[in-house]
């Protein structure tokens, strides 16, 4: 019996000092990447108290929104929380459950509607979190399974970080830190497109009832505690192999048809030409950043109007 004892102490030790090596000595290893700036996001959408607008979405918000114009225009704070769609729309959805406050308006922008309702990388998840206990409100209690699979893939790569003294640095692109400013956006200058942008990934991505009764309870939630959600539209390539403008009303009709909350734009006015787009065919330049700002403020007015772009059947 003593030695059983012996051994689960000793047992216990090891694991207090295996937890304090990896999460007090080698992690963090990302502070200085792109997804580092989800702490920065967070930390701003919790310090704001009163009404807000909160961003929902993957980085076509991220390097599609100018905030500031977005906050003059309602007098209301902004949180852009879009970050990056690797880690799918169930991680990025978990933000409008941080600091809940009756006023908010939670717009929801993702560019689709038919994911599988799991984190879509758990790894890049766990770069994201790292050792911010404060994000781990982030991932869902079903997710933490997937998690912990992926954390050994997650230690390996913070270890040779760690052992070349490499780790926590910044790179020179616009994928850093840095490049967001206080809102949540990126300013990295985005004067014009890059070459070889690939727009065949544009495509109608339907609503799947998964994503439908995610999004409807999160809806619901929100407003028990007082506050709006709406979706938007997102940034859609205008070129020769783009879906036509009725596919794209079918499509906006479908989401409306499956969510409770408003489709508050007509997603056909979301299309932009070529030049808009930076370096994917969801990242836009500072000018599409500008245009589509514009458009999501006309719609938020016509929402507050008491418009809708598709009736609910």
């Amino acid at each position: 019996m003593k030695k059983k004892v012996l051994f689960f102490c000793k047992l216990f030790i090891l694991t207090l000092l295996l937890f304090a090596f990896c999460f007090g000595i080698v992690m963090p290893q990302y502070m200085g990447s792109y997804q580092a700036s989800m702490v920065d996001k967070a930390s701003r959408l919790q310090s704001i108290e009163g009404p807000k607008i909160v961003l929902i979405g993957n980085s076509n918000l991220a390097f599609g929104m100018d905030s500031q114009m977005l906050e003059e225009a309602f007098s209301m704070p902004v949180v852009n929380m879009g970050l990056h769609g690797g880690v799918g729309n169930v991680f990025n959805e978990q933000a409008a459950r941080l600091n809940v406050t009756p006023g908010d308006i939670y717009v929801v922008c993702h560019s689709n509607y038919d994911d599988a309702d799991a984190i879509k990388n758990p790894v890049l998840a766990w770069i994201t979190i790292e050792n911010h206990f404060e994000l781990y409100k982030l991932i869902r209690p079903k997710d933490w399974w997937d998690m912990i699979r992926a954390y050994p893939t997650y230690l390996r790569k913070c270890l040779g970080q760690w052992r070349n003294e490499s780790g926590n640095q910044e790179t020179n692109d616009c994928y850093r830190r840095s490049a967001f400013n206080a809102y949540g956006d990126v300013y990295y200058p985005r004067p014009q497109s890059e070459e070889g942008i690939d727009f065949s990934m544009v495509a109608i991505h339907h609503i799947n009832e998964t994503a439908a009764k995610r999004l409807n309870t999160l809806y619901e939630d929100l407003q028990k505690q007082g506050a709006d959600m709406v979706v938007a539209g997102y940034p859609i390539a205008d070129y020769e192999g783009t879906p036509d403008r009725a596919a794209y009303d079918e499509m906006g009709q479908e989401i409306a048809d499956a969510l409770e909350a408003p489709v508050i734009s007509d997603f056909n006015d979301y299309r932009y030409p070529t030049s808009y787009f930076y370096n994917t065919y969801m990242h836009l330049t500072d000018e599409g950043a500008k245009a589509r700002t514009q458009q999501l403020i006309k719609d938020l007015r016509a929402y507050m109007d008491g418009e809708v772009k598709y009736e609910n059947k």
